[in-house]
């Protein structure tokens, strides 16, 4: 069953941030302060990076239960997820992607890596065995520690880098594997940050998937760890994003 919700002009919208792999939601701590010292209401979510379906499910049952318009912001992998999610969730009024995947119908993230080698994301990866719920065998990928700084974090000092080593979260190899069912940013306007120094994602691709989406786009020189690197540069195009989308008044369907 399909229901409408609207926002009036002048509705501000929630900002909710979303991790990639190798991360948590503390990555996005100086992007947070940011958007809050200017009275921006934001949430960044724990991305459970489980699989593609999973994820986004989990993203769209937290967006709908929030009471007003939200902009999706992903980093990473988390671009997928919100690109999915953002076609499930009735109140999503905008996407922001901060050097991550854009993903169109059919397409997956290595699909996206496969179009565009150079990235060192691949030989870096260790993987694991973890057992699921129903006690089958499963693999999931870390960066290998003596790789993270390089491919992830170049340009953050090394004691925070050391720090974001050992807290890593792994993600599920499938995820990688899973391909998205929709392409959000087909009807919802988008922006992106590209990374000019990003070792994970090849800026070339970056570059791809933001015009693929008509996205509105910044370039920063920085690491895939920009949110934590470059957090004034990321949260100033989040609020351009948040003052686009507070200004126009939104009728989106939803479930």
């Amino acid at each position: 069953m399909t229901a409408e919700r609207s926002f009036k002009n002048g509705s501000t919208p929630t900002v909710v941030l979303v991790h990639g792999a190798f991360a948590d939601a503390s990555s996005w701590s100086g992007v947070i302060a940011e958007l809050q010292a200017f009275g921006i209401p934001v949430t960044a979510v724990a991305n459970p990076l489980r699989g593609l379906a999973t994820d986004a499910a989990y993203l769209a049952g937290v967006v709908a239960a929030i009471d007003g318009p939200v902009l999706l912001v992903g980093h990473s992998y988390g671009g997928a997820v919100i690109t999915w999610a953002g076609a499930e969730a009735g109140n999503v009024v905008g996407l922001v992607y901060v050097t991550a995947f854009a993903l169109d119908a059919g397409e997956s993230v290595l699909d996206v890596t496969g179009r565009f080698p150079g990235s060192l994301l691949g030989p870096a990866l260790r993987p694991s065995v973890f057992r699921t719920g129903d006690g089958e065998e499963a693999v999931e990928l870390y960066l290998r520690d003596d790789q993270f700084p390089t491919v992830f974090a170049a340009d953050l000092p090394k004691r925070l880098t050391s720090v974001a080593v050992a807290a890593q979260r792994p993600i599920a190899a499938a995820a990688f594997e899973d391909s998205s069912p929709d392409a959000s940013w087909k009807t919802l306007p988008s922006w992106y940050v590209v990374a000019t120094a990003d070792q994970a994602i090849h800026p070339d691709a970056q570059r791809f998937m933001a015009k693929r989406a008509g996205a509105d786009t910044i370039e920063v020189d920085a690491s895939h760890a920009i949110a934590l690197s470059q957090p004034a540069a990321v949260a100033g195009h989040i609020r351009t994003a948040a003052t686009a989308t507070q200004a126009v008044k939104h009728t989106h369907p939803s479930a």
